[in-house]
């Protein structure tokens, strides 16, 4: 699965930290559960969108210009999706070209001399045939400011439900 590593850090945050560590495994779990729900859902809103990438930068568009950059069919969006293991969690999707995506990089033919591309633009089909292309990175997983923000508040209402 191509994802990204989330590192929460409680440095000034000892009340909360304190409070985690009264939970037993089962809270802890439950509450991982539905972080790793929350930022699944907030990585697909983001592609569904057409971005910005998690730190605001704007994607570089495409070709055609005619739909949310990386959600053309959607499969990318549909195929995000997370697991949950002792105390981590890992959120990402399984499809061969994710990576591409969010690291961008060069592509080159494997099986062939070239690279054949096709696609609309103005009612006209366009063809072309490279050796490579470079993808650019438009990177769809991580957290924006506004993600750990809802991450926290989520968090925040968990601790209180369970010790309120």
């Amino acid at each position: 699965m191509s994802g990204v590593t989330i590192k929460v850090n409680l440095a000034g945050f000892e009340s909360v930290d304190a409070a985690l560590a009264r939970l037993n495994p089962l809270q802890t779990g439950t509450l991982l559960e539905a972080l790793a729900r929350l930022i699944r859902e907030q990585t697909v809103d983001r592609l569904i969108a057409g971005g910005p990438a998690p730190n605001g930068s704007a994607w570089k568009p495409n070709l055609e210009g005619r739909t949310p950059i990386l959600h053309r069919s959607g499969a990318l969006a549909r195929s995000i999706d997370y697991t949950v293991s002792g105390s981590q969690a890992i959120i990402g999707s399984g499809l061969i070209y994710a990576r591409i995506h969010q690291q961008g990089g060069k592509i080159t033919a494997k099986n062939g001399k070239a690279l054949k591309f096709w696609w609309q633009s103005g009612g006209h089909v366009n063809f072309a045939v490279v050796k490579s292309v470079t993808m650019p990175a438009r990177p769809y997983l991580g957290l924006s400011a506004s993600d750990r923000a809802e991450l926290i508040a989520a968090a925040v209402g968990h601790i209180r439900r369970l010790f309120g």
